[in-house]
């Protein structure tokens, strides 16, 4: 089984940025200091996104496809683990690494301005973001149970249970393969995804999807191998109905995952239906390619561009968010009052418009100088040159 080049889906892609672009504006709504700022924020402050943490698991839901159409679908008889881990390190570390060493000189230098007695910070420096967090984020592994905090960039906490999430779905190939059998991957797939999901509601009695570091590894289980099962399903799909069937079965799957969203912080327990209810969605996008509406609506240029650049505003905005809490304190609540004043909802709307180009702008940097090079640099040190040149082209490509 080896990795091939696939027809890339735009509108997985744009999805991807939509996603991404959400969870900015769930954290640019509800982080403390905003909350307190900004009395009148009414227009941004709906429930999807106050609830836009949920759409992390699209993001798995997603990664599970890419990976069944990358690695699964084609080829059963050859797959090389090292050569599966290298490529997902290569798409993750680069970045991850590099906002790792961001946050860490950020806390450096407010270490320093508290020193001078320019800032008051609580709660203590490195209380949090301390030496054996940091180097559980340069392993990877902050988010396996060794702490039970978000600690430096906390989205990278996803990037952690993913990535050992590839390590568990490369030995399962493994494993079929050594059974020759493609029904024996898909049955370990699924039985992973469901078992998973009982251990999370039975088991740890959790009541709603929300794990991070509490077993955030198990919440990914369930939508990343329910992706890979989406891939399955859509090839084994009869046959397709009528291009305005496929709009509608299309349209209504987006309408039920952002109802869905909407529903989590009212009724968490709906959480549960997330991975699935997102797998129909992106399924149908898999499955109907060419339907008038939603598909089309996908790859205009905008959101293609977002689409290309979701890593890097996912990893990046926490820390552009910090800055904006931090300039948003300074700039302090008599002028936000006065802003306010003149008319309500300004400031809160200025914060979110100027805090989101920042990020936009600083992944639109990172993407270009940081994830294509980083990843290009990681695999020709880590990786074999006959490995990696039949499928260059594809790095950049359907990948999460």
């Amino acid at each position: 089984m080896v990795h091939r080049e696939k027809a890339h889906v735009l509108p997985l892609d744009s999805i991807r940025g939509i996603a991404a672009t959400s969870v900015v504006i769930h954290h640019l709504l509800l982080m403390p200091t905003f909350l307190a700022a900004f009395p009148h924020n009414a227009w941004i402050n709906c429930s999807f996104f106050r609830s836009s943490w949920l759409l992390v698991d699209l993001f798995f839901v997603l990664s599970g496809i890419v990976m069944s159409l990358s690695y699964v679908e084609g080829d059963f008889g050859r797959f090389s683990l090292r050569e599966f881990m290298v490529r997902r390190l290569a798409r993750v570390y680069p970045l991850h690494i590099v906002m790792l060493m961001a946050n860490l000189l950020f806390r450096l230098l407010r270490i320093g301005l508290v020193t001078a007695g320019v800032v008051v910070a609580a709660p203590a420096a490195f209380e949090v973001n301390n030496a054996y967090s940091f180097g559980l984020n340069v392993l990877l592994l902050h988010s396996m149970g060794f702490i039970d905090y978000l600690s430096w960039n906390a989205p990278s906490w996803s990037i952690s249970v993913e990535f050992y999430t590839y390590l568990v779905f490369g030995l399962i190939v493994l494993l079929a393969q050594r059974m020759r059998s493609l029904l024996w991957f898909y049955i370990l797939c699924g039985a992973l995804a469901i078992c998973s999901l009982v251990v999370i509601i039975f088991v740890l009695d959790k009541r709603s999807l929300g794990l991070q570091t509490d077993f955030g590894i198990l919440r990914c289980f369930v939508s990343f191998f329910l992706g890979v099962l989406t891939v399955r399903i859509v090839d084994r799909l009869p046959a397709k109905p009528g291009p305005a069937a496929q709009g509608a079965l299309q349209f209504a799957a987006m309408i039920g995952s952002i109802v869905l969203v909407s529903l989590a912080e009212t009724n968490p327990a709906s959480t549960f239906l997330a991975p699935v209810t997102f797998a129909i969605f992106l399924g149908s996008l898999l499955a109907f390619p060419d339907a008038l509406l939603v598909p089309r609506m996908l790859v205009v240029k905008p959101l293609v561009w977002l689409g290309k650049r979701s890593y890097s505003i996912y990893m990046v905005h926490a820390l552009v968010v910090l800055l904006a809490e931090y300039f948003v304190r300074a700039v302090g609540a008599g002028r936000i009052t006065a802003l306010d004043s003149v008319w309500a909802g300004l400031p809160a709307t200025l914060n979110l418009v100027v805090s989101l180009a920042a990020v936009l702008a600083v992944s639109h940097f990172t993407y270009l100088y940081v994830e294509i090079p980083g990843g290009r640099f990681m695999r020709n040190v880590l990786g074999s040159r006959r490995d990696f040149a039949r499928s260059t082209a594809q790095s950049a490509r359907l990948t999460n």
